[in-house]
């Protein structure tokens, strides 16, 4: 993969690492947080017409967050772990909307899906272990 520009890799390794962290804060609570926490969260998924399971799905957003944010930071098993984010933050955005949250409430999952589908777009860069990975199959194939 070919990306231009200078400092395009370090830059790409700076928001991947502050995600990560933002992620691994935002999602540890809930993970701690226990079956009435997860079932709490996963009551937003009813917008969808699912409501069995709540107590599984919250622990799947909980799991998405914590896990997700360490991929990120790792840039590891990058499209998996974004399609899940992606997800997560589509549920989250549509949970608030038909709460009737203002704007300002369910603007921020909503950022996080561009954020998120344009990083699918871009990939994690050269700093980053799908990368490294990449580059040693490539290398093993051509042997």
């Amino acid at each position: 993969m070919q990306i231009s520009g200078k400092y395009t890799h370090s830059g790409l390794l700076l928001l991947r690492v502050g995600l990560g962290i933002l992620y691994i804060f935002h999602g540890f609570p809930k993970l701690l947080g226990g079956p009435d926490v997860w079932e709490e969260y996963g009551e937003a998924i009813q917008f969808l017409g699912i409501s069995a399971y709540p107590i599984f799905f919250g622990f799947l957003t909980a799991i998405a967050e914590v896990f997700g944010g360490v991929f990120l930071i790792l840039g590891l098993f990058m499209k998996p772990i974004l399609i899940l984010l992606i997800i997560t933050m589509v549920v989250a955005t549509f949970h608030l909307i038909g709460e009737g949250n203002p704007y300002a409430i369910y603007s921020h999952p909503l950022k996080m899906v561009i954020v998120f589908m344009a990083l699918l777009c871009i990939g994690p860069g050269k700093y980053s272990m799908d990368d490294k990975m990449n580059r040693n199959l490539n290398r093993n194939l051509m042997r």
